[in-house]
């Protein structure tokens, strides 16, 4: 199959927790990773509480702008694990116990008080496909919607079920120039580079050692031929203005 030029996604976390810093997320920066890797460009990331008319109206919003939503957290066993519900009223669908989930859960006798929680986690909307997970309860995706863990180690694992699935698009590669030069000094001429390359994106992130300050500039998109030139059009601009080029890099 034929690599999309751009396939894009959106991940939703959902936990009061995090919005109140008792949880750092952690969660983030590892599903761009694996996306990147794979050609799917993530273009957005919200924090919603554990609110079901916010959550809904994130989904809704999300899966109808990109091709695939990714959420974590909110599923577990209490009573404000509610993300399988929230997925289930944004699509439309009835909410069942998945009989693997269920099976999985039983394995663990506990008073039936105990059993109720713990089956809410086997509770997905009428035909969701499951997300693998070896620690536990699986995840699930229903239609561009995939609702994984918030523990870090199980979402790890639900992602990697899930990235197998999952059309990619053209690698999305880097250029990066780091050098002994100030923001202000490229700021203007790398406007007019952005201008020119509209279908890639440059990114200054500027920096200190010692007494010196510099700027990491990078350029990344699919095209490979264009970020060579772009990337050979800020290395000219760098030198221009007097900066002093120390580290160059791939990606």
């Amino acid at each position: 199959m034929r690599a999309r030029d751009t396939v894009t996604a959106a991940v939703l976390l959902i936990g009061d927790e995090l919005l109140s810093g008792r949880t750092r997320d952690v969660n983030l920066g590892h599903i761009a990773e694996r996306l990147t890797a794979v050609g799917i460009d993530l273009r957005e990331a919200r924090f919603v509480p554990d609110v079901e008319d916010e959550i809904v109206a994130a989904l809704d919003v999300l899966r109808a702008r990109y091709d695939y939503v990714f959420t974590t957290g909110g599923i577990g066993p209490t009573h404000d694990d509610i993300t399988a519900d929230c997925v289930a009223k944004a699509l439309g669908r009835e909410l069942y116990l998945h009989p693997d989930i269920e099976s999985i859960i039983r394995r663990r006798e506990a008073p039936p008080e105990v059993m109720a929680s713990r089956l809410r986690m086997a509770r997905v909307p009428e035909g969701a496909a499951l997300l693998e997970n070896p620690f536990g309860p699986h995840g699930f995706r229903i239609e561009n919607v995939f609702v994984m863990a918030g523990i870090p180690r199980v979402m790890h694992a639900m992602l990697t079920s899930a990235i197998g699935r999952l059309e990619g698009g053209k690698p999305v590669r880097s250029r990066s120039i780091t050098a002994f030069v100030t923001e202000s000094q490229v700021a203007s001429p790398l406007g007019q580079l952005q201008a020119r390359y509209p279908d890639l994106d440059i990114g200054s992130y500027p920096f200190s050692r010692g007494d010196r300050f510099g700027t990491s500039l990078v350029a990344r998109g699919t095209d490979v031929a264009a970020l060579e030139a772009l990337a050979a059009e800020i290395r000219a601009l760098v030198e221009g203005v007097g900066g002093e080029i120390v580290e160059e890099g791939d990606g």
